[in-house]
């Protein structure tokens, strides 16, 4: 049971500011519904690949200020814990709520100046949405590159039941083939 408490304690908290993420390096344009969502699906997707690189919790935070639900909605989907603001709150605040609530356990992922600040008065890092970015695309890179060399190596037999790819593996390794 001490196993589980230290694991737990190792895991880094990755508060991500949603729509500051998607949009980081882009110009802005607007996006209709339907493209929103498949722009945040696929960022749930990256963050996806990027936890099983990095075993992290991820809490991705996105505005339902203008026309969200009457109260805070949140959900999970591969892994990552999603939150929409209630009408009325913007992504902002809740950001900074969760910031005050875990502390020093987490990292901040924006490039909004406020946020930046407030989670400086906290003790609590923060790494721009263009820097984690960058951190992405390595990432999605390695995860196709560890793909493609699984490819060459079909002819070569693995010893042992402990060089197999579990079956989690495979099914991420999939995943990734169809993107």
């Amino acid at each position: 049971m001490t196993m589980g408490l230290s694991d737990h304690a190792t895991k880094m908290l990755l508060l991500i500011d949603g729509y500051n993420l998607l949009h980081s390096g882009r110009t802005l344009v607007k996006l209709n519904s339907i493209e929103l969502q498949w722009e945040r699906e696929r960022l749930i997707q990256r963050l996806s690949v990027y936890r099983q690189a990095r075993p992290s919790e991820i809490l991705v935070v996105f505005d339902g200020w203008q026309a969200g639900w009457s109260t805070e909605k949140r959900e999970k989907k591969k892994g990552i814990g999603l939150i929409f603001s209630r009408i009325g709150e913007k992504a902002d605040e809740v950001i900074k709520r969760l910031i005050r609530e875990k502390g020093s356990g987490a990292v901040v992922v924006t490039s909004d100046r406020e946020i930046a600040k407030y989670a400086g008065r906290l003790s609590v890092p923060v790494i721009s949405s263009e820097q984690f970015e960058t951190k992405l695309d390595r990432t999605d890179f390695r995860s196709e590159e560890e793909s493609d060399e699984s490819e060459e190596e079909r002819g070569f037999k693995k010893k042992g039941p402990s060089r197999r790819p579990s079956k989690k593996e495979k099914r991420l390794k999939l995943a990734l083939k169809k993107l």
